[in-house]
């Protein structure tokens, strides 16, 4: 009997997929491109809504405002410079980066937000925090429904730093936002 052993180079490469494999996606699936894998996932849970819901109030009262610019929350494609298609949770555009706001947002938002699921936790805390720091997102929140914190960290030299954890009691600050002080108490508060 004879055994033959396939060497790596002759497995069938899984192919890359592109932007124009994406747009083919009916408008109703929630999908991303990321470094040329499609990942779909389920709607969210209703504690991930209630957060982002909470979230996108907030920093749409504060930045309308102050007259900064515009917030948006997902499903709403964001079209990187690397060419990775992301759909944060929320977002926001500062008014001098507006031209980026277009059919979809094309370029990198001042600001994005996740708000972690139990499908998209590695998802959320590794793979896109690269992505955002490789393409140039200036900050970046990581917001946690079953700790009740948020993780806000700031692009220094193509990575991110943490510019601080915040849990119940504190007010978040935010150098993409100056004088924002919400409280985190508001986003995860339970009725």
């Amino acid at each position: 009997m004879q055994v033959t052993i396939k060497s790596q180079t002759m497995l069938k490469l899984k192919p890359r997929k592109t932007i124009d494999d994406y747009l083919k996606l009916p408008e109703n699936v929630r999908a991303e491109l990321i470094g040329g894998e499609l990942f779909m996932t389920p709607s969210p849970r209703f504690s991930h809504q209630d957060v982002a819901a909470k979230l996108l109030l907030h920093l749409t009262g504060f930045v309308e405002a102050q007259g900064l610019g515009k917030v948006a929350i997902a499903p709403l494609d964001v079209h990187l410079p690397s060419q990775d298609i992301v759909q944060p949770d929320v977002m926001f555009i500062r008014k001098s980066n507006a031209a980026i706001i277009q059919d979809w947002v094309r370029g990198a938002p001042d600001l994005v937000i996740e708000v972690l699921s139990p499908d998209s936790n590695e998802r959320d805390r590794i793979v896109k925090r690269e992505l955002y720091a490789r393409n140039g997102v200036p900050e970046y929140w990581i917001a946690d429904p079953a700790t009740g914190t948020v993780e806000v960290l700031v692009s220094r030299n193509g990575s991110y730093e943490s510019h601080g954890y915040f849990e119940a009691g504190d007010n978040l600050d935010s150098p993409a936002l100056p004088g924002l002080a919400l409280p985190v108490n508001a986003i995860f508060q339970k009725r």
